[in-house]
């Protein structure tokens, strides 16, 4: 009989020591990494693959570690009731591929909080810190982060696991790198810690 309490007993305290290991107040968010921003998308990027093979990396850390990571997919009402198949443009590109238990939290708005279970989820599960990259830098990504701080959350952006394309506005065309680096810029003055993949995974 004490045999048998002294071994539930280590079972118990491994069990929980693991938890209490990976128990973290910190979440992975990926923003729209989606097949429309890819080559064979509607709407391409600038180096996506790039990006999101950066991405895929921070998601495997993420995942090594039991920390809690979010997939925000986009679904457009517009492109909904335009195209009765947008399935293959709105899924998840695969190298970024959710796992079974991982949330995908859905939106319909630049903005993933908005009108979404996010905050709840991020709440729920304590969490003070959130790591954001995706698509697009300076759309969704954008909205994302500026809300992020607003809900009082610490945020970090990572540079290179985020993509965008080139702008027109009154006849001026902003390539891709200058919209990305003018958005990174606006996030790093003051809603923002920005870093890259390689900084990020070597904790500097």
């Amino acid at each position: 009989m004490k045999r048998l309490v002294l071994i539930s007993a280590i079972f118990f305290i491994t069990i929980f020591g693991a938890f209490a290991q990976h128990k973290s107040d910190t979440a992975f968010i990926i923003v729209d990494i989606q097949n429309n921003y890819f080559e064979k998308g509607s709407m391409p990027l600038v180096n996506p693959i790039e990006a999101s093979l950066n991405a895929r990396k921070l998601l495997d850390k993420f995942r090594s570690e039991g920390k809690m990571v979010i997939h925000v997919q986009h679904l457009s009402k517009k492109a909904m009731e335009k195209y009765p198949d947008v399935a293959f443009g709105s899924r998840i590109h695969e190298n970024v591929k959710p796992m079974g238990s991982e949330n995908i939290v859905i939106k319909h708005f630049p903005n993933a909080f908005k009108e979404t279970t996010l905050l709840d989820d991020l709440k729920r599960n304590d969490i003070k810190h959130v790591v954001i990259c995706g698509m697009m830098t300076h759309m969704c990504v954008d909205a994302t982060v500026r809300a992020a701080k607003d809900f009082g959350f610490d945020v970090t952006v990572i540079s290179d696991a985020c993509a965008t394309r080139d702008l027109d506005f009154n006849g001026y065309q902003i390539k891709a790198a200058d919209v990305h680096n003018a958005f990174l810029a606006a996030f790093a003055y003051a809603y923002a810690g920005v870093k890259t993949t390689a900084q990020y995974l070597g904790g500097k």
